[in-house]
């Protein structure tokens, strides 16, 4: 058997420099790219370790003991993540996620919590505030982030199976501590809970329906995402994939569904009820059934670096501009500028390219910016 080759190209460094433009642009909450998508949702990534080794994420035969993570000098500071999250508000994010990485790894992140909770959107409201967690500290640390402002969860679990579980996992961590964890969720009042399943054929397909069962009638949401061709290290194929279409005839067969409106503008997930009216379903379908045309989503790594698109294969580099005496002011107008020249749409892409097309350059790991 042929060893494994990963291109020697870390998108940590890679990087496009951030440029003040030589005009200010104003923030009047109303940013939009250059397709007319506008700047709603600010995704935060807070550290880029996780305790997990998912294989569709961070596979353990990359990510292993000697796996060079990014120093504590490099990662933003609370107050410099808070100070870029402000600017952002201010061209008319409303919603911030937390992710990692595990971002409940971060140390203190009550505090970041607190200091985002602060913010306000151009409309006076509070910040939608989220993050996304494997589920794993949650029971020890619910009740904290509630009480530091945090106002939703989304737990990943991708099966409830302990031995399919632990072994997607690849630490042998039991189903039951994440379990738990959304349960400890639930009493903070950490609402509503969402759930992602990312469905792999020939891994976890057998666990929709179990998972389905489980948390039909709680009030939880749960999701089942399309495993998505993400970086290069966890080895995508196309035939892995298993499409959303077939999860909801899957379910329905048992579980008789009807389609419901969008939430929300930009909303990533096809919602489905039951038709019984115990609750529903969300399926993401990001390999299938793209939805680029609406995406107001916009991704910060925990250095600073802002990407545009979950595929994306470089980041621009804010945290130089933070640590070199840019004004409030300089830095909301080189975030305009980045953002309105952006034209991503790798997903609406993807199904005309041949499959072994080049996109330009080595994309990101997920494990480094998030879902």
């Amino acid at each position: 058997m042929s060893d494994r080759v990963i291109p020697l190209v870390d998108q940590r460094i890679a990087s496009l420099v951030a440029r003040i433009p030589s005009m200010p642009i104003a923030a009047t909450g109303l940013l939009g790219d250059a397709l007319g998508r506008p700047l709603r949702d600010l995704r935060i990534s807070v550290t880029d370790r996780c305790n997990f080794r998912c294989s569709y994420c961070m596979p353990k035969s990359i990510f292993d003991k000697d796996y060079p993570y990014l120093p504590h000098s490099a990662l933003l500071s609370f107050e410099e993540i808070t100070r870029l999250a402000s600017r952002f508000v201010d061209h008319g994010v409303q919603k911030i996620r937390l992710t990692g990485g595990e971002p409940l790894l971060r140390k203190n992140l009550e505090i970041l919590i607190e200091q985002l909770a602060a913010l306000r959107t151009t409309e006076g409201r509070p910040l939608d505030i989220t993050l996304t967690t494997n589920g794993s500290l949650l029971e020890r640390k619910a009740t904290a982030l509630k009480a530091a402002g945090l106002q939703r969860v989304t737990v990943s679990l991708d099966g409830l199976d302990d031995a399919v579980f632990r072994a997607m996992n690849d630490v042998d961590f039991p189903v039951a501590d994440v379990l738990n964890g959304i349960e400890a969720a639930r009493a903070a009042g950490l609402g509503p809970i969402k759930i992602n399943m990312v469905v792999k054929r020939g891994t976890n397909e057998h666990e929709i329906l179990p998972m389905a069962r489980h948390f039909k009638g709680t009030g939880i949401v749960l999701r089942f995402i399309e495993y998505m061709d993400v970086g290069a290290t966890n080895g995508w194929r196309m035939d892995e994939v298993m499409p959303s279409a077939e999860v909801v005839a899957k379910i329905h067969a048992e579980l008789p569904l009807v389609q419901l409106d969008p939430s929300s503008p930009g909303e990533t997930a096809e919602r489905w009820g039951y038709a019984d009216g115990s609750g529903e379903i969300g399926v993401i379908s990001s390999v299938t059934q793209a939805f680029c045309r609406d995406c107001n989503r916009a991704r910060l790594s925990t250095e600073g670096k802002l990407y545009l698109c979950l595929f994306a294969s470089q980041g621009h580099d804010l945290r130089h501009l933070l640590r070199n005496g840019t004004s409030d002011a300089d830095l909301g107008s080189a975030i305009a500028a980045i953002w309105q020249g952006r034209d991503d749409r790798y997903s609406e892409l993807r199904a005309s390219m041949p499959p072994d097309a080049s996109t330009g350059g080595r994309r990101v790991e997920m494990s480094y910016i998030g879902g």
